[in-house]
Parts: C-alpha cells; sequence; structure tokens
C-alpha cells in the first residue's frame, strides 16, 4: 500500500526508483553520476536503413544509465574530455557545447569555466533548460576563436548545411582550439548519402534512419571536415573503459585547425 501511493504522487520517479533497484550490480559503471549495474537500459530506434548501412551510433542497443540516462555516445565524449583532454583541470577554458547533453552539461556547468557556453536550435514544442541559448550552428553569434573547445556530439546530420556549420565551428575556434565532432556514421559505405530532395519525414526515416536526419556520412567524413579547414584525429578510447558501456567501434573526432 506505501508504494501504491508513491505510484500514484509519483509515477515517473518511482518507475525510475524501481528499475535503478532491478538492474543494480557490478559488471558496469557510469563515469557521469557513478550508478553501478548489471546491464544497460534500451537506447535508439531500429529501422532497416540503419542495420543496412551498419550505422555506428546510432540504432537500438543497450546503452543507457539506469541513473542519470546517459547514452554511449555521452559518456564517450565525457570520459574523453576528462580522461584525455582533463578539461576539469582547466578553469581558463572558454567552450561551446552545440545540443548540450543533458548530464554532460549539468557536469561542465558545475566547473567555472572562464566560459560554457550552451546552444541548440529551439524548435517548436520542445522545452529548453535555462543554460542553453536558441543558437543556429550554421550562423553563430560570436567573434572570430572565441573558444577554446567546441563540443558537437550527434548534431551535424540534422543540419541541411553542414559544410556551413563546420566552417562556423573553425571560424570560432581560437588559434590552439580543439573540436568534438562526433556523428553517426555507416560503417559499410565509403561515401555519404545525401539528397536534398527528400524532405518529408517519413521519407527521411527511410533513407536517413530518423525523421529529423538529412544524410547518413560514410566513411569520407574526416574528408568533408579537412575541407572546412580541420585537421582530423581519429582516435579510439573504448578499449581502455570496458565497464562504461562504450560502443568499442565508436572513433572520436578530435579537430583541429589546420595550420600551413
Amino acid at each position: 500500500m506505501f508504494f501504491d501511493k508513491i505510484k500514484k504522487v509519483f509515477p515517473k520517479k518511482f518507475k525510475h526508483f524501481i528499475k535503478m533497484q532491478l538492474h543494480r550490480g557490478d559488471s558496469y559503471a557510469c563515469p557521469i553520476c557513478g550508478f553501478q549495474s548489471s546491464d544497460w537500459a534500451p537506447v535508439g530506434v531500429d529501422f532497416p536503413v540503419l542495420k543496412e548501412k551498419m550505422i555506428i551510433g546510432g540504432g537500438r542497443r543497450r546503452a543507457g544509465c539506469f541513473k542519470c540516462d546517459s547514452d554511449d555516445r555521452e559518456r564517450l565524449v565525457y570520459l574523453f574530455l576528462k580522461e584525455k583532454l582533463r578539461i576539469f583541470n582547466q578553469k581558463d577554458l572558454r567552450i561551446l557545447h552545440i545540443a548540450p547533453e543533458y548530464s554532460l552539461a549539468l557536469k561542465m556547468l558545475k566547473i567555472d569555466f572562464a566560459e560554457y557556453v550552451c546552444g541548440d536550435l529551439f524548435e517548436p514544442g520542445y522545452k529548453y533548460p535555462d543554460y542553453v541559448k536558441n543558437l543556429d550552428v550554421t550562423k553563430l553569434p560570436f567573434s572570430d576563436k572565441s573558444f577554446d573547445l567546441v563540443i558537437c556530439n550527434h548534431v551535424l546530420e540534422h543540419v541541411v548545411e553542414d559544410r556551413r556549420a563546420m566552417n562556423e565551428i573553425a571560424r570560432v575556434m581560437d588559434n590552439y582550439a580543439k573540436a568534438i565532432l562526433q556523428v553517426p556514421i555507416s560503417e559499410n559505405s565509403q561515401h555519404t548519402y545525401e539528397d536534398s530532395r527528400i524532405v518529408d519525414p517519413e521519407d527521411r526515416t527511410s533513407h536517413f534512419g530518423q525523421p529529423d536526419h538529412v544524410r547518413i556520412y560514410g566513411q569520407d567524413y574526416p574528408e568533408r571536415l579537412q575541407e572546412c579547414g580541420f585537421s582530423v584525429n581519429r582516435i579510439n578510447i573504448s578499449g581502455e573503459y570496458p565497464r562504461f558501456g562504450l560502443n568499442p567501434k565508436e572513433d572520436l573526432y578530435v579537430c583541429e585547425l589546420l595550420r600551413g
């Protein structure tokens, strides 16, 4: 009876609490919130094209944290920032975070960075946290060389003019800045697939795997970045962190400005 009362007052919180209890264990751990679990929660969606193109970073998979809801893509970026770039010890950094992931952003907001700007293109019907500004990644309202680090995790596949977005990111990066520019990528396609004539949400789902995706990136993604002035360092750190539920096939695309 006690639990029935809780369910009526806090239905979502109760379900979340029960899931956490059912999945507690010591096989895995979330590096963001510290929750230890026996497995991971299902995340993502399954469409035929995602399987056909063998999309890395997409599709239905067990990769969610039962406590903070982070997924494998979010944890990958967090671990790289924390363990490899060690940004949490560098408070003088100026950081731009595009379409910020909730759990990662909360970690970042706790650090008194010189500047930490979160931005997303506001869409009707969606609510955004107070710390997120309405920003268009193809028209960033910042002067040249404004940031030391840009985080753009699985965003560019939504942007029709992705090269314009890449050029804007490059423009606002300082000389020795870094940008983490993740996208879902086809494992078995050499070339990026896109067609500007495909605009219907159902057609986009059929061709690109989501109603708001406008392309499927192929293995030529680094070349696309290089065309926009980046040098690209393709890194895989998943083998170093087997308990944290990372996708062993997902590489990090860590970019710097090309210097002649």
